[in-house]
């Protein structure tokens, strides 16, 4: 049988050569190309999928998400459908952690920071390493390089499967608090909210900081009653969870990336046949990227619109914070393993 494709240049050849309407052999084919999509739009999908993320609506990793499977969706011609859930709009504190959820099935497939995979495969703290990456360029071409290519097959001894070149962007990390810190003396003391793995939260142990955990739809809420005086994350997360509200003062301390490696079930990718595997990872490579491009204007623009909510920007000495991390990079790469400490070293120089 011919496909669609082959049925449209019969159309297209036919108006080309000047002929009137279409020969009957052209409008049977037409017609029976039309049957065809009617009767897979008809009938059920053959997966309809769970997919799960972290960020507000408003978020550009939301957008792209919702774009990527619909276009996933028409190309497989409904074979494939997908919802897209933000957990962000339900998850309160003490809720069950979605990524064994996504291990066994129940979740097919998650948007997860490296430092929340630690506890899977250890050498995903190395996506985290504090001041390893220039910016997010730099840290995007070592995750889509061999990093990623190791990362990912470590992954697969979990039951979880990262799709190649398809980590979404989240950006350099700051810190926001209600005082000024121009160096690292000034978070002694300070009650400061950190997400993600134990390594990362023992770098700003180091400094004095008391670090809690809270899910990030609380952490407004954590901040405005005065539970955490502090948090760190990208300039994106002040300005999608109105952080200028409960935060005066953006610490300028660039000292970490973090990125939304994009995640599928195994069991259940593996269940898929290769053509709809390759359609998956063709438009999240796409995806990703508009998202990732996204981030970048995001970036160039957040300055001005925070200082415009009433956000002072410091210019943190990022000299003092990184003046005693020998001790911590050494536990660092006996976490993460020699291969991954050795491919992180490769691309960003010796860590001591």
């Amino acid at each position: 049988m011919q496909n669609n494709d082959g049925i449209l240049k019969d159309i297209v050849s036919s108006h080309k050569t000047g002929a009137s309407s279409l020969t009957r052999r052209g409008f049977q084919k037409a017609a029976l190309g039309g049957l065809v999509l009617i009767c897979r739009q008809a009938r059920a999908a053959d997966f309809t999928l769970k997919q799960y993320h972290n960020q507000p609506e408003e978020a550009p990793l939301h957008k792209r998400l919702t774009q990527m499977w619909a276009a996933i969706e028409k190309e497989t011609w409904g074979r494939v459908t997908a919802s897209i859930t933000p957990l962000n709009n339900h998850m309160k504190d003490g809720d069950p952690d979605p990524l064994p959820m996504m291990i066994r099935g129940e979740v097919h497939f998650y948007t997860v920071a490296g430092n929340n995979l630690a506890g899977q495969v250890p050498a995903y703290e190395a996506q985290a390493t504090p001041y390893v990456f220039r910016d997010s360029a730099h840290a995007l071409r070592v995750c889509d390089g061999e990093l990623g290519d190791y990362l990912r097959e470590e992954l697969k001894t979990k039951g979880l499967y990262a799709l190649p070149k398809a980590c979404f962007d989240n950006g350099i990390h700051q810190v926001t608090a209600n005082k000024a810190v121009k160096t690292a003396a000034d978070l002694q003391g300070v009650k400061m909210r950190v997400p993600g793995s134990q390594l990362y939260h023992d770098f700003f142990r180091g400094f004095g900081v008391t670090t809690i955990t809270t899910n990030i739809n609380m952490l407004y809420d954590a901040l405005k009653s005065g539970r955490a005086e502090a948090q760190d994350d990208p300039f994106d997360v002040a300005e999608l969870f109105k952080l200028y509200e409960v935060q005066k003062y953006m610490n300028v301390t660039a000292h970490s990336w973090s990125g939304y490696n994009l995640l599928a079930n195994l069991k259940t990718w593996q269940s898929m046949p290769s053509d709809i595997q390759t359609i998956i990872e063709r438009n999240a490579e796409k995806y990703v990227r508009l998202q990732r491009a996204d981030a970048a204007r995001l970036q160039r623009t957040l300055r001005k619109e925070l200082m415009k909510k009433g956000m002072v920007f410091v210019e943190s000495d990022i000299a003092s914070f990184r003046a005693n991390l020998s001790p911590y990079y050494t536990r660092w790469k006996n976490s993460i393993g020699s291969k991954a400490a050795a491919i992180i070293e490769a691309q960003a120089g010796k860590l001591a």
